[in-house]
C-alpha cells in the first residue's frame, strides 16, 4: 500500500516545534546505544501530523531502519486477533458470556490450582466455566510460561506451552493447554496469559478456517495490511529487523537474526503474539479503530462493537484486580477491555493521556495507542527485549501530548 504523506502538524492542531522533539529523544536512544534504531508515527484528525525512523535495523550489516523496516510486534497481535473474534461475534456465533467449552469440549472441566509442587500440584474444580469475556479481558486463569513467578507458569514451562515456539498445532497445544491447572478462578483476577492464543483457535473452530487463513482474508487484506503476516518472505528477509536483548554492558545483543530467523519458517500461528509488520501497516489498523470499525469504504465491525471493545470490563483498574508482573502497562488508573488496555484516570496512572484512550505494547519494546478524545493516534517500532528495559513508551506519550494546541 502507499505511504501516507504528512502533513502541517499545526493543521490538526499540533504544535511542530513541539513534535520536532521526538527526533533529538530517538537519537538519543540510538547514540546512547539503548536501541539499534526505531520508528514513530503521530496520527491526528486521519491526518499522518509526524512520521521518522533513525538508526539500524540491523546494526551488523548497517541496514538502516526505516518506515519499511519489519518488526515482530508480537503482543501487539492480540488486538488484530480480538477483531477477528469480534467479527465471529458480530455474526451471532457466541456470545461474551459463553462457555469457551462450548466449541472446546477440553476446557469443560477446568481445575485451579492451589498449592503442591509441580510433581504433585493440589487442585479445586473451577467454580466456572471460563468464557469468552475472561479470554477477551485475561480474566480466564490461564498464564504465560515465561512470566516464572507461579507454580502453574513453571508447569507450562514443563509442558512446552510457547505458542511462538511449540512444533505442535494450534489445535494440539490448545488442547494440551486445557489438561493444565487454571492458575485462579475464572473472572476473579487479571493475569497476562495465552487467552489470546485460545482465542485464535476459537476462530478456527467457529470460521472452519485456519487461523491464519482467516485472519489474511477477512482482516489484513480488507484493511490493506500487506506487509503484515506470521511469516516473513525470502524476498523481505533484508527489510526484517534483528531482534535485540540488553546485553551485559547495556547495549543491544542479538536475539533473533533475521537469515536464520524462525519467523522465516512456516510456524503455528500465535494469535496472542506471531505477527510481523511495518509502520505504516499498524497505522493503517489504528486508522481503522479509530473510524470505529471502517476504513477506506471496508467495514469489519460495527461501531457499537468498537464501542464495547474499549470499554473497561474489569471491576475496577488492574491494580485491583491483578499482579504487577510485566511491563506492557501501567497498573493504577488502567483498564481492560476487549483485546486492549483502556485509560481510566490518567492521574493515578501517572502519565499524560484521557479517559477512555486505549492502547498495548509487544515484548519488543513496540507499543501503540488510540485517543478518541484527541483523534489521535500514536506507533511506536523498535526491537529490544524486554519492554521494561528502558521507559520510551512513557518518554514518548510525554512528547506527543505535549504538542497538542488545541
Amino acid at each position: 500500500m502507499p505511504q501516507h504523506a504528512t502533513i502541517q502538524p499545526e493543521s490538526v492542531g499540533l504544535s511542530s516545534t513541539r513534535l520536532a522533539k521526538i527526533g533529538p529523544w530517538m537519537q538519543r536512544l540510538v547514540d546512547d546505544r539503548k536501541l539499534a534504531g526505531l520508528s514513530v508515527a503521530v496520527l491526528r484528525h486521519g491526518e499522518l501530523a509526524y512520521v521518522a525512523a533513525t538508526g539500524l535495523a540491523d546494526i551488523a550489516r548497517e541496514q538502516p531502519f526505516t518506515r519499511e523496516t519489519l518488526v515482530r510486534i508480537y503482543s501487539m497481535t492480540k488486538p488484530l486477533t480480538s477483531v477477528a473474534i469480534m467479527m465471529l461475534y458480530e455474526d451471532g456465533r457466541f456470545q461474551l458470556d459463553d462457555a469457551i467449552a462450548r466449541f472446546l469440549p477440553g476446557f469443560a472441566t477446568m481445575r485451579v490450582c492451589v498449592g503442591g509442587s509441580r510433581a504433585r500440584p493440589e487442585t479445586v474444580p473451577a467454580a466456572r466455566d471460563i468464557t469468552f469475556r475472561d479470554l477477551l479481558t485475561h480474566t480466564s486463569g490461564l498464564t504465560y510460561g515465561f512470566m516464572d513467578a507461579t507454580l502453574v507458569d513453571a508447569l507450562y514451562r514443563d509442558n512446552g506451552i510457547d505458542f511462538q515456539i511449540s512444533p505442535l498445532t494450534l489445535a494440539d497445544l490448545v488442547e494440551k493447554v486445557a489438561k493444565l491447572p487454571l492458575l485462579a478462578q475464572p473472572g476473579t483476577a487479571w493475569n497476562y496469559s495465552i487467552a489470546t492464543d485460545v482465542l485464535g483457535r476459537l476462530v478456527e473452530v467457529m470460521s472452519g478456517q485456519p487461523f491464519d487463513v482467516f485472519l489474511q482474508t477477512r482482516v489484513l487484506a480488507p484493511l490493506g495490511m500487506t506487509e503484515t503476516g506470521f511469516r516473513v518472505g525470502e524476498d523481505a528477509v533484508p527489510r526484517l529487523a534483528t531482534l535485540y536483548t540488553r546485553g551485559a554492558d547495556g547495549t543491544p545483543a542479538i536475539m533473533d537474526d533475521p537469515p536464520t530467523s524462525i519467523f522465516l519458517k512456516s510456524r503455528l500461528p500465535s494469535g496472542g503474539g506471531g505477527l510481523v509488520s511495518t509502520l505504516d501497516d499498524y497505522l493503517r489498523f489504528c486508522r481503522f479503530m479509530l473510524n470505529q470499525g471502517e476504513l477506506a469504504g471496508v467495514r469489519l465491525l460495527g461501531r457499537k462493537t468498537v464501542e464495547l471493545m474499549t470499554r473497561n470490563h474489569l471491576e475496577g483498574d488492574l491494580a485491583a484486580l491483578g499482579q504487577p508482573r510485566f511491563a506492557e502497562s501501567s497498573y493504577a488508573g488502567i483498564g481492560f477491555g476487549l483485546g486492549v488496555s483502556v485509560m481510566l484516570d490518567p492521574a493515578r496512572a501517572q502519565i499524560l493521556g484521557s479517559p477512555g484512550e486505549y492502547a498495548w505494547g509487544g515484548a519488543a519494546s513496540t507499543a501503540f495507542w488510540i485517543d478518541p478524545a484527541e483523534d489521535m493516534a500514536v506507533v511506536l517500532l523498535t526491537q529490544l527485549l524486554p519492554s521494561s528495559s528502558y521507559p520510551i513508551r512513557r518518554e514518548l506519550r510525554v512528547l506527543t501530548y505535549a504538542a497538542l494546541l488545541d
